[in-house]
């Protein structure tokens, strides 16, 4: 089979690299269509009762994540002057193309009692605008009588105030929401250079704006510093541009159908899909490696460039399709998860890292035929003094200090299993963003004066419809907010029943005292008020639905993490709603973005995990299919599992949480080093026929000819995802720091620990029924050395070669 292919692809090279050269314009046109994901991430299945739930929430009330919050700290706002810019600021965002709505301290509104229409009408309390300083303190001492606002809009204590935007549904999720957002910033800027004063953003379509417009940025930027980086490490290795500019050609291509994949999937790239172009240059680089090394061994063997060609397809084919599959593997597991975000991922990185295998298998020969062959300097790099150094360590420690190799790695692996145990999963609603980030210094302001931003939604079922009109029922809400206000985590209540007491409150002209639910005799004549009652604002659709059977209660929290976060809502929050409400006909429910955000977090560490499990057992099975032999893939199997609890330890120890993005890299790191073991252990099991079952000796020569492609292989995967250790994004700095840490580890295991092993407990016979498809590779390596290339067969002049 790999002979006949090996035919076809140097025979047909011009029209395969044709092929491939159209497939990829059409794919670099499909490419350009890609878009930006600009929807939350839907982290929880849509079958999940919570998710349904919250959806029915969205359609009662409306989006509860499309606040954007402006914040200040500074009594110069209260100057006239700054006073008035601020009335401005405000009035200037509210007149932005996709604004519902601008809440602030110069748009408050009061409720006036119109006795000749019996309505309560809003005026606006700062209109006209106040012509001197002692007008201004005069309405702000009204304000501080509106007990509606305080601790939503005003905090009296530290004198912080806040401007809340609420931004329309279609632009949250569309990529204007980006021109939006910097406009709004641009009018904050101008209004900091008129007054002086710092404003802090926050938000969660603020907090998504500044994500994605940093993923667009990060993007490019990997994928130039992935090229640029395994560039420099091809031309250090070979010392010949073909040999650098070829690969990166390779791998070029399948960045372009990285792309076009997307848009034929219908996919958008998102915060984990917008990493692998550069996550493809990095893994696609070590198959152009295995092949290059190869065909420079074959031509400073016999000098014959197309026998060298063909025999690069023939004996490296089989194996380069094992590891790519493996590699595949860590990766598309994760599309069998329920989760959509992860499903992509898996889906688009598996399908191209095959991909990958089938460009690099034709285009490196078919393009290498046509070029000269590689000269002596250019083949130097197989004499390596240092390497070469190296390797020789590694096989004197593997024959003469194997008991020591085993005493160091089993206290490593006990080191390591203390450290997965001091593991904690824990996520924050701004995770990805560093501590030093302007974005996580806001926030703290909002938590600081107003206890956060967060949204958290409490819905209460009255029983019956219209039932928000019965007095006994609001005293039952407002007896259930009483005791959320006396949560610490949680914001001051908003709800109908702030809005009845505030108009209770407007009933009685204003008077801070009745800003109370009405009595018995009050409610009658209040009612006539409220019947009469235009919802020109939406501010009662917003908290009560059609029927007047369900109420909603809002609160915002503080992003505290998954762990307080749960323990919150399961053991404060909950026990606390059926204790108030125990003994009535109402319900209440916790929903919102920030309950989904926990049960989100929650399923993506479960489907992580699920996706190592089955990652496991499939590359198992791909072990068992090459070598049949349950004592070959134990052995196979140590060497990879060893780094991923080294890393597991290193997270422990290194207070380094089990998230999405940390729960990741096990995956993943463990389809990429099960390459390095296929590639020895396949030179292997050809060594041990060569010297007569001879396992020392086999390990020997495979260690030395293997030992330098493996290295070059994994200092580039190492040099490749060590770069996202300088992205902005925490995930991304953890998949990139552990990532390379595992792959390191893996090299060391893979060139030290498994010969060990081999040598150790593999007594080099292959018993009846344990003939795999490795010795089909092996078949290849044992042809006849002298063979000669039907060089008319294959349409390639003899003047060609070497």
């Amino acid at each position: 089979m790999w002979t006949r292919l090996a035919h076809i692809i140097l025979k047909y090279r011009l029209t395969l690299i044709l092929i491939i050269g159209v497939l990829t314009i059409c794919m670099g046109l499909l490419g350009r269509k890609a878009e930006m994901s600009y929807d939350f991430a839907a982290v929880v299945p849509k079958e999940d009762p919570d998710f349904i739930y919250f959806q029915q929430f969205k359609k009662q009330f409306g989006e509860d994540s499309n606040i954007l919050a402006i914040g200040m700290q500074d009594s110069q706002v209260y100057a006239l002057r700054n006073f008035i810019e601020l009335k401005t600021l405000s009035d200037q965002i509210a007149g932005q193309t996709g604004i519902v709505t601008v809440l602030s301290l110069p748009r408050l509104q009061y409720l006036a009692k119109d006795t000749a229409t019996r309505k309560l009408i809003p005026r606006p309390l700062f209109s006209p605008l106040p012509q001197n300083q002692a007008e201004l303190d005069s309405l702000l001492a009204e304000a501080n009588k509106l007990e509606f606002y305080k601790g939503q809009v005003i905090n009296q204590q530290t004198g912080a105030t806040i401007l809340l935007v609420a931004i329309e549904k279609s632009m949250l999720n569309s990529e204007n929401r980006i021109g939006l957002v910097n406009e709004i910033e641009k009018l904050g800027e101008q209004f900091t250079q008129q007054t002086g004063i710092r404003l802090h953003y926050a938000g969660v379509p603020y907090v998504r704006t500044i994500m994605t417009t940093q993923v667009k940025a990060e993007l490019s930027r990997f994928l130039v510093f992935s090229l640029v980086i395994t560039a420099l490490i091809l031309f250090i290795f070979f010392r010949s541009f073909y040999a650098v500019f070829f690969p990166l050609i390779v791998v070029g291509v399948v960045v372009v159908w990285v792309l076009g994949t997307i848009v034929l999937f219908g996919y958008k790239i998102t915060l984990l899909t917008g990493l692998l172009p550069s996550i493809i240059v990095v893994i696609g680089i070590p198959n152009c490696i295995y092949l290059l090394t190869k065909y420079h061994q074959e031509i400073r063997a016999h000098g014959n460039k197309i026998k060298a060609l063909s025999r690069i397809i023939r004996k490296i084919g089989i194996v380069t399709l094992m590891t790519n599959a493996t590699t595949a593997i860590g990766f598309i597991v994760l599309g069998f998860a329920n989760i959509s975000i992860l499903r992509e991922f898996g889906i688009i990185a598996g399908i191209n890292i095959l991909n990958t295998f089938l460009i690099s298998l034709i285009l490196i020969p078919a393009v290498f035929s046509y070029l000269p062959s590689p000269t002596a300097r250019q083949t130097r790099h197989l004499d390596a003094r240092m390497l070469n150094g190296v390797l020789r360590f590694f096989h004197h420690s593997i024959h003469h200090n194997r008991v020591a190799i085993y005493v160091f790695t089993s206290l490593v692996v006990v080191v390591s299993l203390a450290g997965v145990l001091k593991i904690k999963a824990l996520a924050y609603m701004v995770d990805d963003l560093p501590e030093t980030s302007s974005v996580k210094k806001d926030l703290a302001f909002f938590e600081a004066n107003f206890k956060g931003i967060m949204p958290l939604e409490i819905v209460v079922d009255t029983g019956k419809k219209r039932g928000v009109l019965r007095l006994e029922n609001l005293k039952q809400i407002e007896s259930l907010e009483d005791t959320l206000a006396r949560i610490p985590a949680l914001s001051k209540p908003v709800s109908v029943v702030s809005f009845v007491k505030a108009s209770t409150q407007a009933f009685f002209n204003g008077n801070t005292q009745y800003y109370r639910l009405p009595t018995n005799q009050e409610k009658n004549f209040l009612l006539r008020y409220l019947s009469n009652q235009d919802d020109q604002s939406g501010l009662l659709k917003s908290f009560v639905d059609s029927t007047g059977q369900v109420v909603r209660i809002s609160v915002k929290i503080a992003d505290m993490g998954s762990i307080k976060m749960d323990s919150l809502v399961k053991h404060e929050i909950n026990p606390k709603l059926q204790a108030t409400l125990a003994g009535t006909a109402m319900k209440a429910y916790v929903t919102g973005t920030t309950l989904l955000f926990i049960k989100g977090n929650d399923y993506l560490i479960k489907n992580l995990q699920s996706s190592l499990l089955i990652a496991f057992v499939l590359i198992a099975c791909i072990m068992a299919i090459l070598f049949k032999s349950p004592r070959m893939i134990i052995i196979s199997l140590i060497p990879n599992i060893i780094p991923l609890l080294i890393t597991g330890g290193l997270m422990g120890y290194f207070n380094i949480p089990l998230k999405p993005s940390t729960a990741l890299i096990f995956s993943i790191a463990f389809g990429i080093s099960v390459d390095d073991t296929i590639h020895f252990l396949a030179k292997y099991r050809q060594e041990l026929l060569l010297h007569k079952l001879n396992v020392p000796k086999a390990v020997s020569a495979s260690l030395f000819e293997t030992g330098s492609s493996m290295i070059y292989t994994s200092i580039i995967l190492f040099s490749g995802f060590i770069i996202f250790a300088g992205s902005d994004f925490g995930g991304t700095v953890a998949l990139g720091f552990l990532t390379s840490s595992t792959l390191l580890c893996a090299m060391f295991t893979n060139l030290i620990l498994l010969p060990s092993l081999l040598i150790s407990f593999d007594t080099g016979k292959i018993k009846k029924g344990e003939y795999g498809w490795i010795e089909e590779y092996n078949e290849f390596y044992l042809e006849d050395e002298d063979e000669e290339i039907d060089l008319s067969l294959l349409g390639v002049k003899a003047g060609k070669s070497a």
